[in-house]
């Protein structure tokens, strides 16, 4: 139970490495907010993290929007009383070559993983800081540090994050905040499971544990990064990948 009595917000908690944080911080005592654009699979989750004694919140949420966003935050509080935990798992990939990429397609990838993690990270700071306690985890790639051929957009949103990443350490350091990211490499998806297997294969012959990761290796990071045992953890970027990168 290491998150024993803590409240927890997890975007992006419909399927994938979301859900999958969403489940170990469940499973570890928090209560969480389950928050996806798409409401019927963060409905989902949440029917399947119920259990007796803990409070799993439903909750659809357009990241990119700060009015849902403020929306989402001041749900759980109402609901939780606070927000201890806020994980920035929200994405979306709108993979071209750079030639070919449409401003749009630039455009929403930043909006949904460097904007709308930045204003979760600013929604509920005011709590934090108010409490002298907080720990924010964000999702990363490898992406953004080794770049990955058509995605330029999604490369830049993911090296940005390291950036507000560290930045926000930084500031909330004295309040007692930890403020942190993941960058994970190939992981078993349904974005991933949509790749071709030439590609596929490729892409996993660059891991030097030759596998693929699974949703839970991010999850037990993330665990890690919420817990106490991180307390005196700020700043850092832990990368989940097998290798990759190195």
């Amino acid at each position: 139970m290491r998150l024993k009595d803590r409240k927890a917000i997890v975007t992006g908690a419909g399927r994938g490495i979301g859900r999958a944080i969403a489940t170990a911080f469940a499973r570890e005592g928090a209560d969480v907010a389950v928050c996806d654009v798409n409401y019927a699979a963060a409905q989902a989750v949440a029917r399947d993290l119920e259990a007796p004694g803990r409070r799993v919140l439903p909750i659809a949420v357009d990241v990119a929007r700060k009015a849902q966003v403020d929306a989402m935050v001041g749900r759980a509080t109402e609901v939780f009383g606070r927000v201890d935990i806020l994980v920035n798992n929200a994405g979306v990939a709108r993979d071209a070559m750079l030639h070919k990429m449409t401003e749009e397609q630039f455009d929403e990838v930043i909006a949904v993983h460097l904007k709308g993690a930045w204003l979760c990270c600013r929604a509920v700071v005011a709590g934090m800081r108010e409490r002298q306690f907080g720990r924010i985890v964000n999702l990363s790639s490898i992406s953004g540090k080794v770049g990955n051929v058509g995605q330029t957009n999604y490369s830049a949103a993911k090296a940005g994050i390291v950036g507000l990443t560290k930045a926000a350490a930084l500031e909330l350091a004295r309040h007692n905040i930890t403020v942190n990211a993941i960058q994970p490499a190939f992981i078993d998806t349904d974005m991933t499971r949509a790749i071709p297997d030439g590609p596929r294969e490729a892409s996993i012959a660059r891991i030097p544990m030759q596998r693929v990761g699974l949703p839970e290796d991010v999850a037990n990071a993330a665990l890690f990064l919420a817990s106490d045992e991180a307390a005196y953890v700020t700043g850092a970027i832990i990368e989940v990948t097998g290798g990759r990168g190195l």
